[in-house]
């Protein structure tokens, strides 16, 4: 664990707007591991990556089941800011085309395309109310100097069919909202935003209508590999398997799999949500739109208008996860928010909550088969963009896993490297942190 126990506690209900409406999303009947069973494929962690996974292989006659150590939807799935957008990197087009060449850039565009149109698709053939809003995806430039790289990125969308659009300042306040730091600003109409928790759920019941089974509370504290054999014992059980997908993103078990420790940066992002907001309120801000909406600053702000018309805001920053940090980052944000926004200053916070997203080294997702045992399998690193990409990503490894070959990206393919000495991975988190400070700062 690089943070504080309480990041990793499971038992702990977030304190976030989403977990607020959980009782009238409906439940799922997800029991704790409490006998031996057995199972072809066996799945850790039921976020999306996880579910979606489920969902495939059940889909195609292959016995699955998903262990969970908290409640279904309790890490990233459950408690991120509901974009459901283009997106899985922290390198724009410009890099990955200098990094990979262009051929590689478009087909990892395409695949981040398709990943919004399969929850669309999924939510569509599940009956899933998604809640969506939108249509489409607003990225503000905080200077005109980052307006290239929006430029870059509307090329891309364009070159795959999407009437992808940068505008002029003027056009961007007219549209979105005004706001005190925008330079203009790209309009990708392919994505929207979407209440997080609700499709989790909805995608937990669609994988078990399908005939995965689900165990929540049943974090895996032991793994035994034999020949042929995992055996995943919990603190109820213990799931027999002959493959297994490791999903879980930020909160990777590193200790039960070795193959894939210090290659996973967990990053802190904290999220608020508003008391609503007045018409009055709205209509000083200028503020029009329902569609998600972030900058391009390094330390990134983040923000939709829900239906209820609170304003959700959210940010990166904390690099301890102690629970007093919780407090720090949520008066820090809403000192980002009266900043962008100065009608908004001193309106009541109504929920502050955060969680892990995950980086690589490479600063792509990584998505495969273990080099040293072919029989697990793993999908991480979305950097904070997973509602659509991790959707992808466990669908993708259902399908491979059922026997379809699906060619990957240079950007999605192998293992990414190590970070050198992982256990300094908070120094270099703090440091990436402060570079980032510097780098909005300049033009």
């Amino acid at each position: 664990m690089l943070f504080h126990p309480a990041i990793h506690d499971a038992s702990a209900t977030v304190d976030s707007f989403w977990e607020s409406e959980r009782p009238g999303l409906g439940a799922v009947d997800a029991a704790p591991l409490a006998r031996e069973e057995t199972t072809d494929v066996a799945i850790i962690g039921a976020g999306y990556c996880g579910l979606a996974a489920a969902r495939a292989l059940a889909m195609r006659g292959i016995a699955t089941s998903v262990l969970e150590a908290g409640e279904i939807g309790w890490g990233a799935s459950g408690r991120n800011g509901g974009f459901c957008s283009i997106g899985a990197s922290f390198l724009g087009p410009l890099e990955q085309r200098e990094a990979f060449g262009e051929q590689e850039t478009l087909a990892f565009y395409r695949i981040l395309a398709d990943s919004v149109r399969l929850v669309s698709a999924i939510a569509a053939e599940e009956g899933i109310d998604l809640q969506a809003q939108g249509p489409g995806v607003w990225t503000f430039a905080h200077r005109p100097s980052r307006l290239k790289e929006l430029e870059a990125q509307a090329s891309i969308g364009q070159q795959l069919g999407i009437a992808s659009r940068v505008v002029p300042p003027a056009a961007f306040a007219q549209e979105a909202f005004a706001c005190n730091e925008q330079a203009g600003a790209l309009f990708e109409p392919l994505g929207f935003g979407l209440h997080p928790l609700a499709y989790c759920l909805g995608l937990a019941r669609a994988a078990q209508r399908r005939g995965g089974r689900l165990h929540a509370h049943s974090r895996v504290t032991a793994w035994q590999r034999e020949t042929g054999l995992h055996r995943l014992r919990t603190q109820g059980g213990v799931l027999t398997a002959r493959r297994v997908i490791v999903a879980t993103n930020g909160w990777l078990p590193e200790d039960l799999v070795p193959e894939l420790a210090g290659r996973v940066l967990p990053i802190m992002s904290n999220i608020t949500t508003t008391v609503p907001l007045t018409d009055a309120l709205l209509t000083a801000q200028q503020f029009r739109t329902a569609a998600p909406a972030a900058n391009t600053r390094a330390h990134l702000a983040y923000l939709r208008l829900l239906p209820g018309r609170q304003l959700l805001f959210g940010g990166r920053g904390d690099t301890t996860g102690r629970p007093a940090g919780l407090g720090a980052m949520q008066r820090l944000l809403e000192k980002r928010r009266a900043t962008l926004f100065p009608a908004f200053a001193g309106v009541e916070t109504s929920h502050s909550w955060r969680g892990l997203i995950a980086a690589t080294r490479r600063l792509t997702p990584a998505l495969g088969t273990l080099p040293s045992d072919p029989s697990i399998a793993y999908a991480f690193g979305c950097h904070g963009n997973g509602v659509a990409f991790m959707t992808w990503a466990g669908d993708a490894l259902g399908r491979m896993l059922g026997g379809e070959t699906i060619a990957l990206p240079a950007q999605l393919s192998g293992l990414p490297a190590r970070f050198p000495i992982p256990a300094l991975r908070l120094w270099y988190l703090r440091l990436m942190l402060l570079r980032a400070l510097v780098e909005d700062r300049m033009d």
